[in-house]
């Protein structure tokens, strides 16, 4: 089972390096001609990842083909970019950002941007994700009984539009809090059969929330650490008053990761996530299973609740000069109630992906996850957690 971010992108295909400062033109020293177009994208290849930092950010761009069962045939773009807002402070993180674009022949289409920036000496930090997507893709209900069965499958197209950020001050030694806001516009049409799986829900909602967010990380790297912990925990309200319509409801969600190095170029990660709501939760805004970040190789929504939780543990390992690999093991379970929880309802997963440093500590990853009667190939930029 696929769907795009799920289905085996054929990788750099193509690949132009774009740079905010000015270059000169260098000549070969042999030829004393200017370099083509060829030798450039192979300079890139080996150069893209030794950059220094600064101000202006390192921008470039990767992407080619793709196929899968769900989009068919189709073209994407991810483009990475890191720059400083103090170069001269060698112990900032980098500021990142990554732009993604895709188009398919059935129909497919998603844009969007995701970043953190970070302000000179890590007193603040901006978080940011926005993203427009339009796709036919599949529902199974609400539910871990209605999610695990197969006839329930039914095809509609999904349209939406998030918009989430937080800003967050250093308020102790490692230590971050402050406000977070999002919206979402989500609507379902086109649907094939079941159409009692809405549970007689309105297919089309506007939801507006707001809240705080705290978190605690001690990373040695944002998007690709070696060591450290980083605790979230992320409280929203979606009040009627808020123009949510009927809906009143609060969204939870709590990660917990750990990373440790355990030998050269090798990388224990962990996580644990929890993910609830409670109250009149909007059937698209219900916390779900699968997709690129979390219970790798399940088709992204197919299980989902008014509560999700999962755990992963990954080895990441360095293998040669910019190439590593991944292995991983991972549960999860969906629930109305906590005391719905059933172990026979528990879901496995397990997986392969292999890891290429397309800048400086920013991977691209290429992961082929396993799950109960399901798998999927997830290509993104950064690592799932």
């Amino acid at each position: 089972m696929q769907r795009i971010l799920t289905g085996l992108f054929t990788v750099l295909v193509s690949t132009i390096s774009l740079s905010a400062a000015e270059h000169d033109q260098p000549r070969d020293s042999l030829t004393g001609t200017k370099r083509n177009i060829v030798t450039k994208i192979i300079d890139y290849f080996g150069t893209a990842n030794k950059h220094e930092l600064s101000r202006r950010p390192d921008f470039s761009i990767i992407g080619g083909p793709h196929y899968s069962s769900d989009t068919k045939f189709g073209i994407g773009l991810v483009a990475a970019g890191i720059y400083s807002t103090d170069p001269s402070d060698t112990t900032l993180y980098p500021s990142n950002f990554s732009l993604y674009g895709d188009i398919s022949t059935a129909g497919f289409y998603m844009i969007g941007i995701r970043g953190s920036h970070i302000f000179p000496r890590d007193t603040r930090r901006i978080n940011y994700d926005i993203y427009l997507s339009s796709f036919t893709t599949y529902f199974w209900g609400i539910g871990y009984t209605y999610n695990s069965r197969d006839k329930n499958k039914t095809s509609y197209k999904d349209l939406r539009v998030t918009i989430s950020a937080d800003y967050l001050w250093r308020i102790g030694r490692h230590i971050y809090a402050g406000p977070t806001v999002e919206y979402n516009f989500i609507r379902a049409s086109d649907i094939k059969a079941n159409e009692f799986l809405w549970g007689g829900e309105s297919r089309s909602t506007n939801s507006y929330g707001i809240g705080v967010t705290a978190r605690y990380d001690t990373r040695d790297h944002l998007t690709d650490p070696y060591s450290g912990w980083f605790i979230q925990i992320d409280q929203r309200f979606y009040p009627r008053f808020l123009f949510n319509g009927n809906y009143n409801f609060s969204a939870t969600e709590i990660g917990i990761n750990n990373y440790t190095s355990v030998w050269k170029g090798g990388v224990i990660a962990s996580r644990a996530h929890l993910d609830y709501t409670i109250g009149h939760t909007p059937w698209g805004l219900l916390p779900s299973l699968g997709g690129s970040h979390t219970m790798r190789g399940y088709y992204e929504g197919r299980y989902r609740d008014k509560i999700a939780t999962d755990v992963t543990i990954e080895l990441r390992q360095h293998i040669y000069r910019r190439s590593g690999a991944v292995v991983w093991l991972g549960a999860g379970s969906i629930m109305e109630k906590f005391s719905d929880f059933r172990w026979k309802d528990i879901l496995p997963n397990a997986g392969i992906g292999y890891r290429w440093e397309f800048k400086k500590r920013t991977n691209v990853r290429l992961d082929l996850g396993f799950g109960k009667g399901e798998w999927g190939f997830i290509f993104n930029i950064n690592e799932a957690f």
